[in-house]
């Protein structure tokens, strides 16, 4: 997926509730490093662990390519090698045209399957029906039957957020959008009725106006990833860490997420 539609997406799955125990049945309680460094495709989209301690491996498509199953095999294997459980594997296909990838390989001692979801068949009325505006989000990518009215009611609720969790959320609402060109379209026109687009600027359906907005978004996307990793590898983050992290682009924090498994120590990160 565009680097824009990824960050936001994955971003959005960390904070659902009914979307995930419709993918797997269960609430996913934490999310896992995915830096598998053995694999061609070194990062996974998402692995996290349910409360019963299983794996779950989400991986997200916005096209249909003839290799997604080895892919696959190749991220469960990277799994169970670093934490000896293989994961519950679901590709989620979010693009416009019909899912059409091959979900299983055969061979003489090999029987291998992964399961592709797409994301059109989730019980969208069910994820407008959740607390959670993230849940409502990806609901608005499902089959409804009233889109325009579903784009209206999830609007108003963003405009309900406190300023902060409003403007990533709108952000990310703004850039999935982007994935349905009718659905664009609708945001742009309900988002207008309401003023909570003062520091949304650009998006291609939107308009120029919206652009640095979506780029704050994925941003911070990238940051909170990049701010969980460090976590995970040295501990707390100091404050000079955090003021130098705040200066930095997606790019930049993109490219420390995957240095920072080698890192020696924060300071060397940084450098």
């Amino acid at each position: 997926m565009a680097q824009r539609y990824d960050t936001a997406f994955k971003l959005t799955l960390q904070h659902v509730d009914v979307a995930m125990r419709e993918l797997v049945g269960s609430a996913v309680t934490s999310w896992k490093n995915i830096e598998f460094p053995q694999v061609v495709s070194p990062r996974a989209d998402l692995l996290g662990e349910t409360k019963a301690g299983d794996l779950v491996h989400l991986e997200l498509q916005s096209g249909n390519t003839k290799d997604m199953a080895i892919r696959m095999l190749e991220y469960g294997l990277a799994s169970l090698r670093k934490y000896h459980r293989y994961p519950t594997q679901i590709c989620l296909y979010v693009g416009e045209r019909s899912a059409k990838m091959k979900t299983e390989l055969r061979g003489p001692h090999l029987e291998y399957s992964f399961r592709l979801v797409d994301v059109r068949d989730l019980d969208g009325e069910r994820l407008l029906k959740s607390g959670r505006v993230d849940d409502n989000i990806v609901g608005l990518l499902t089959r409804l039957s009233d889109q325009r009215q579903a784009v209206r009611v999830v609007v108003q609720r963003i405009r309900r957020l406190r300023q902060g969790e409003r403007q990533s959320a709108l952000a990310r609402l703004v850039i999935l959008a982007g994935l349905r060109k009718t659905l664009g379209k609708l945001v742009e026109e309900e988002a207008r009725k309401v003023p909570i687009l003062n520091d949304i600027l650009d998006h291609e359906v939107i308009g120029p106006e919206i652009k640095k907005g979506i780029q704050k978004g994925i941003e911070m996307g990238e940051l909170k990833i990049l701010r969980r990793l460090i976590k995970k590898r040295f501990g707390s983050v100091p404050n000079w860490a955090e003021e130098r992290l705040a200066k930095l682009s997606a790019k930049e924090l993109e490219d420390l997420s995957v240095r920072v498994l080698d890192a020696k120590s924060i300071e060397t990160l940084l450098k």
